[in-house]
């Protein structure tokens, strides 16, 4: 089931950890009392004078202390006491007998003296560490008084000894009222207590990591989704030399994505849109009622009187004019291009350009490319053509050197490599040449992001048609085809050769069919 994937099992863990995490947080900050505590820390102890150390080390002072005067193994020890609970400890918390508060011991060792340290910001501490309030010491136990501590308050005792080890046990004790007396782990001199509990530690790790691994698996996976409904056997697609290299590249996608069928899909050698309606038409004829395994595709929509062939509105396709670098101008307007194309201009000089000899490169009357330029643009047909070679005039009647070519690329090739010439293509194509530029129509550039958000009215454009000879099958290639190259991964392919989709939205208003 595909609620059960990788992912998802991760990403409900992760949902359900946050969920207790939070409940349980919840329920102890409502039903769990916050406690009081007051935490110490030995933050040094060391000799200073002729004695043992620890191990049985001796440190030897010389010169510091008068060893007759009490001071044979003398150390000190530096005590940090702090208030490192959620509330503040008052006078009345303390709970111990008598005057004092908490109570130190430093085992065999014998306090020689005591000194009280603290930041300024409390030096209102210093008041309660009189005799009277319980403060004092004796042998090796240290009483303390009632100190009031805010949160995260603290005064420090540097306590002078004799006798005993270093590093014996030193214990702090002590009763508070809803609270507790501990050692903290800590030993660094002034390192603050961690800020959250071990669990709130454990619980925030483990919700890290479900993240991380959820993010892992969804970055990892693939999210290209699958072709809709795979089927094997063999196709072949046939006509627009403009919209060629879309279906050779879906072709291969569609038989990498569908291996496991074995599917055989081949782009023949393609003359135009309507050879290839015409090679589908005599397929369909030839097939005694069945739908060959044959697609044509069609810049514009097919002639008439062809009522067996069934659309599929593939994409929106831009078209452009294309000039040799050396002819300078980048704009040309409608009423110009039509008499260019009448052969009423021969030089480019009668229209502001380079003394040059206007060649009109074009494509052969197969060409949906020409059918939708002569369609959308000239309104009528060109005239003859006068050469073979696209360079020499065989025809000396005629006003201006006119060829036809059977394909686009010949087409780009041949006005990159002619000066003075200019002709047409498909747009994607024609971006990617060398040796030529784009020509923008009545100020209009041509342009498919512009065309897809209503900010044109640029003329030279046409729907891509997929002709099928009736209705395939819905289990046969052609129709797991056709669905992939028109709503499936395809979408991507025509995207990246510079077409709209028609099943976007954009594409959609563009490719719907006029009202009547």
């Amino acid at each position: 089931m595909e609620w059960l994937s990788a992912e998802n099992l991760v990403a409900v863990a992760t949902a359900v950890l946050g969920i207790v995490a939070s409940a349980v947080m919840i329920w102890y900050e409502r039903r769990v009392p916050r406690r009081k505590r007051i935490g110490y820390r030995v933050q040094l102890d060391t000799a200073i004078g002729d004695g043992q150390g620890p191990g049985g080390r001796t440190n030897r002072r010389e010169g510091w202390f008068d060893t007759a005067a009490g001071m044979t193994h003398a150390s000190m020890v530096l005590l940090r006491i702090e208030n490192d609970g959620s509330q503040t400890i008052v006078r009345d918390d303390y709970q111990s007998p008598g005057s004092h508060g908490l109570t130190v011991e430093f085992g065999e060792r014998t306090i020689l003296g005591v000194s009280v340290t603290q930041p300024s910001a409390t030096s209102h501490l210093l008041e309660h560490f009189t005799r009277d309030r319980g403060f004092g010491y004796q042998g090796g136990t240290l009483r303390l008084p009632r100190v009031p501590l805010n949160r995260g308050a603290y005064y420090k005792l540097l306590v002078l000894l004799s006798g005993g080890s270093v590093g014996d046990e030193i214990q702090l004790s002590g009763d508070l009222s809803e609270g507790e007396v501990h050692r903290n782990r800590s030993a660094t001199p002034d390192e603050k207590a961690p800020l959250f509990s071990r669990a709130s530690r454990l619980i925030t790790i483990a919700l890290t990591l479900c993240v991380v691994a959820l993010a892992v698996i969804v970055v990892a996976q693939d999210d290209t989704p699958p072709p809709i409904g795979c089927e094997g056997g063999s196709l072949t697609l046939t006509g627009s030399t403009a919209f060629a290299p879309v279906l050779r590249e879906v072709a291969e996608k569609y038989e990498r994505d569908c291996a496991d069928d074995d599917p055989d899909i081949e782009v023949a050698n393609p003359h135009g849109s309507t050879a290839g309606i015409r090679d589908l038409a005599a397929a369909g004829a030839e097939a005694e009622g069945g739908s060959p395994a044959l697609v044509a595709l069609s810049d514009g929509p097919k002639p008439g009187g062809l009522p067996d062939l069934r659309e599929n509105r593939v994409a929106v396709s831009v078209f452009t004019l294309v000039v040799n670098e050396e002819v300078g101008l980048r704009n040309l307007s409608t009423t110009d291009v039509r008499r260019l194309y009448r052969g009423e201009i021969a030089n480019w000089s009668e229209l502001g350009g380079p003394d040059l000899a206007v060649h009109l490169v074009s494509r052969d009357a197969n060409s949906g490319t020409r059918q939708v330029f002569q369609r959308r643009v000239l309104g009528r047909g060109e005239i003859a053509h006068s050469s073979v070679d696209c360079v020499h005039k065989d025809d000396p009647t005629a006003p201006v050197i006119r060829c036809e070519l059977d394909s686009t690329d010949q087409v780009l090739a041949t006005v990159a490599g002619t000066p003075g010439a200019i002709g047409y293509s498909e747009l994607g194509l024609a971006t990617r040449a060398k040796g030529l530029h784009l020509v923008d129509l009545d100020g209009e550039p041509p342009s498919v992001d512009a065309l897809a958000h209503g900010n044109s009215s640029y003329p030279y454009r046409e729907i891509e048609y997929a002709y099928t000879y009736g209705q395939p099958p819905a289990n046969s290639l052609t129709s797991s085809f056709l669905t992939y190259l028109t709503r499936g991964n395809g979408q991507d392919v025509i995207r990246t050769h510079g077409h709209l989709p028609c099943w976007t939205p954009e594409g959609m208003e563009l490719c719907a069919p006029p009202t009547r």
